[in-house]
């Protein structure tokens, strides 16, 4: 898995993040959030206001977005709940990055159906590209991390970039959607299977492939 994240200087983090608060829009969604729980589980919204904060950090810097620790103290506050509450829920899950990272943040999936699939073509096909894991490259575009299973085991192996996936992979493809970030364009997202839409089986259905285009009833031939 990644290195340990390389996190700034608290003083420098403080000094740049520490007068964090939600811009007009995101304060109007933070309430709208807020509203959906009962009086009295408001704090139950820790996690959406967790990723609104990152998104508004990444607008800010123009990466994927992080939490400082000034960011997450104030959703603790916005909610009144004790920060180290806030911070055992953005340290547990994944979607949350607790350093900052790059431009594009390239998760790759090293679990076994993945691995059994080529995932190892994946991950040199980043390392190709610059990358190691647990670090941004030097011109801060990309962030390689390796993460566990994202549930996309029918159309392994796989990466997730950002809010995308992007499936079917190999090396070649890997490098072309790289490739396609880089000179700032938006690469196809999901299957890179050519006939491929989502997860059917590949070269088509195997069965009930009467109901492909109509309701057939089967029942009589049962």
């Amino acid at each position: 898995m990644a290195d340990a994240p390389s996190i700034p200087d608290e003083a420098e983090v403080r000094a740049k993040w520490g007068g964090f608060k939600f811009t007009p829009a995101n304060a109007k969604k933070a309430k709208a959030i807020v509203a959906r729980y009962p009086e009295g589980r408001q704090r139950s919204a820790v996690m959406p206001l967790l990723d609104l904060a990152q998104r508004q950090v990444g607008k800010d810097t123009k990466t994927q977005g992080w939490l400082p620790v000034p960011v997450i103290e104030y959703v603790a506050e916005y909610l009144d709940m004790p920060y180290i509450r806030a911070y055992e829920v953005a340290s547990f899950y994944t979607m949350y990055n607790l350093a900052p990272v790059g431009r594009y943040h390239v998760q790759v999936c090293g679990t076994t159906p993945c691995l059994l699939r080529g995932s190892d073509d994946v991950m040199a096909a980043c390392k190709n590209k610059g990358m190691n894991k647990g670090k941004t490259t030097p011109d801060g575009l990309f962030t390689l991390t390796e993460v566990e299973c994202m549930g996309n085991c029918a159309s392994a192996p796989m990466v997730q970039i950002n809010d995308d996936n992007y499936e079917d992979l190999d090396y070649d493809r890997t490098m072309a959607v790289l490739d396609a970030l880089e000179e700032g364009k938006q690469p196809k997202t999901g299957t890179q299977e050519p006939g491929r839409h989502t997860v059917e089986t590949l070269g088509g259905p195997t069965n009930l492939k009467d109901m492909v285009k109509s309701n057939h009833d089967y029942r009589g031939e049962w």
